[in-house]
């Protein structure tokens, strides 16, 4: 009402948008099958034990680096086969069921690399003095992972791949987001991509 003569409706911004030129990028069944391979070959070392009971959090559950990095050893529950995220972004905490492939890579880290240390938290530096990882060591051994296997890909397409698998099996949208631990339904739509497989049996 004219009470500043300078015009501020340049500045005011919106919610940044990541990546829009490209769509999020998602690995095909046949690279998923390549990179567990890959990473299985180097067994039983710590470091081959640690990055596969990450790739499989990662992959079957969606989970951030960040997500991974956190889990506490009390967070785990082998007998109910489920996993709870108390400290999950947007605060919104939840308890996901466990496949038995995820189970059997945190056991195998558990007996063969964890290191004997009074921290509660899962994953470990392999090098004394040994403490909880961060998230970007996640991101870290993930990518190498990736590489080894011919990839181009990061952490991050793991949560993208996981996303478009339920997307194939039938879920919603919705549901889609209360899985990726999205506070929004258009945050979980910018996942994921148009399935060709999916149009042709609509069509």
């Amino acid at each position: 009402k004219r009470i500043l003569r300078r015009d501020l409706a340049p500045l005011v911004v919106g919610a940044p948008l990541f990546a829009q030129a490209r769509p999020p990028r998602f690995l095909r069944s046949h690279e998923v099958k390549r990179l567990f391979e890959t990473a299985g070959k180097d067994l039983p070392r710590p470091k081959a034990l640690r990055s596969v009971a990450m790739l499989y959090l990662a992959y079957t559950l969606g989970l951030r680096p960040i997500e991974i990095s956190r889990i506490r050893l009390d967070d785990i529950a082998f007998a109910a086969e489920e996993i709870r995220l108390p400290d999950r972004k947007s605060n919104n905490p939840v308890r996901l069921p466990l496949s038995e492939d995820t189970l059997r890579a945190i056991a195998a880290y558990l007996i063969g690399a964890r290191p004997s240390s009074a921290h509660r938290r899962l994953f470990l530096t392999l090098k004394a003095p040994y403490g909880p990882i961060t998230a970007a060591v996640v991101s870290c051994d993930i990518k190498r992972c990736m590489r080894k296997a011919n990839l181009s890909a990061s952490a991050y397409c793991l949560r993208h791949t996981y996303a478009q698998s339920l997307l194939e099996k039938g879920a919603s949208l919705f549901e889609i987001k209360e899985m990726l631990g999205h506070d929004s339904i258009e945050t979980a739509r910018r996942y994921l991509h148009i399935h060709i497989r999916l149009m042709r049996k609509v069509l």
